[in-house]
């Protein structure tokens, strides 16, 4: 089966995706997977194969104006607001990368269609090719349940109606913003006007399936869910080829007690050098070695103490096991990755989905209370690392959720369920 995965955004929301691609490889399909041009090399190295997609949108995010966005949007009003700053700025960029996708898909000839949600073409280029296509996310944000609310939409503890009703209201507003280039996309591409935007349906109004790559051990499945709706487990991209740690990370792994991980990824925002300075104080503050990863965000350290070392990457799944807590932003695969080395969070969140797993980390017992962004000072980064190190209730359910994620195979799980999409 030639498969066709689309996806775009940061790292994190590509890698998963690499990584089921190559699970899909290894159960003999043919993988063409389409994202970033930032990204080409990665998804070769991978041994997928390549599908071009414009830089244009991802590289406003490097933008102050693309740093505002990330620093000033703490909920979905803040969100509405920005996207309708940036509405002029994106058109052609959105207009192009619908395009984009249509051409690498038509390049790929695929047979089925898998499509994180930002690669909005994709149902409806399965729809003109007349083949399946599955939603598959990390991020459980698109299907209605009367158990929670939408992620980005406060708790209002009003019962399941109001629960229910703000995930049309981001449906609503989803379309208000992307459906104009969703029906142009669709009359260029020879099919016929779409009655109704909906992330669920296709141009049919047939029920999409969804797969969300996330652990059941920490965020169990709605009883309310459809069962076009499934859980698969995570999809971590492990053993990456080639990579041994360097001596100097090594030797300061052995030289003392486990350090503290400190990265936020690609959220430095538009001062990463006051950011560099509150988590060096803070870890200073706790008395804690620590290791600091700098990221695609650029986060800027200069003379560093002997207790803190610097990294640019290190893979999740080498490193994670050999330090004592995880501070990080609190996405969707460093998330999962902490979890899974067992170790205790503390989670820094800067936007989007990033409060919702803090909060579920939290909740949970294996992390401490999340900082916002705009809240972090020393002070609160020390004494939440002391407590995610030192409280022996944390560390024990961190240890046991992990042996939990350890113990699934998300990506087994997934091409299992794609295979049996296939055949129906």
């Amino acid at each position: 089966m030639r498969i066709f995965i689309a996806t775009y955004g940061s790292r994190g929301d590509v890698q998963p995706y690499v990584a089921l691609g190559k699970g899909l490889e290894d159960a003999g399909h043919r993988v063409t997977l389409a994202t970033s041009e930032r990204f080409r090399e990665f998804v070769a190295a991978n041994g997928l194969e390549y599908g071009y997609l414009g830089d244009g949108l991802l590289s406003i995010v490097d933008t102050d104006q693309g740093k505002d966005l990330l620093e000033n949007t703490t909920n979905i009003f803040d969100v509405v607001k920005q996207n309708i700053k940036l509405a002029k700025q994106t058109q052609s960029l959105q207009k192009a990368l619908l395009r984009e996708t249509w051409e690498a898909a038509e390049k790929a000839r695929p047979d089925f269609i898998l499509y994180h949600p930002k690669a909005g073409a994709a149902p409806h280029i399965a729809e003109k090719l007349g083949i399946g296509c599955a939603l598959a996310t990390p991020i459980p944000m698109f299907v209605p349940t009367s158990e929670r609310p939408f992620l980005a939409l406060p708790d209002l503890k009003l019962g399941g109606w109001y629960n229910r009703l703000s995930y049309q209201i981001i449906t609503s507003l989803t379309g208000i913003f992307l459906g104009k280039y969703i029906k142009e996309f669709r009359r260029d591409i020879g099919l016929g006007p779409l009655k109704k935007f909906n992330f669920l349906k296709t141009g049919t109004g047939q029920d999409i399936p969804v797969l969300h790559a996330y652990s059941e051990a920490v965020l169990p499945r709605p009883g309310d869910w459809p069962e076009t709706a499934q859980v698969t487990g995570y999809w971590f991209l492990d053993g990456q080829t080639g990579w041994t740690p360097p001596q100097d990370l090594q030797a300061f792994l052995d030289k003392g007690e486990p350090p503290v991980y400190i990265g936020f990824g690609s959220m430095a925002g538009r001062n990463p050098d006051q950011l560099a300075e509150t988590v060096i104080t803070a870890l200073q503050k706790s008395g804690l070695r620590g290791i600091l990863a700098t990221g695609w965000g650029g986060l800027k350290l200069e003379t560093l103490p002997d207790t803190i070392f610097k990294i640019e990457t290190a893979p999740h799944d080498w490193l994670f096991p050999r330090v004592s807590a995880v501070v990080h932003h609190g996405g969707a695969g460093t998330s999962g990755a902490g979890l899974r080395a067992g170790k205790p969070s503390v989670i820094v969140p800067f936007f989007g989905d990033q409060p919702f797993w803090g909060r579920c980390i939290h909740s949970l017992g294996a992390g401490s209370r999340p900082i916002p962004r705009k809240k972090l000072t020393a002070d609160k980064l020390a004494a939440a690392i002391r407590n995610a190190v030192s409280n022996p209730d944390i560390r024990e359910k961190a240890e046991e959720i992990g042996k939990k994620i350890r113990h699934e195979d998300g990506i087994k799980n997934g091409v299992a369920m794609i295979e049996k999409m296939q055949k129906a």
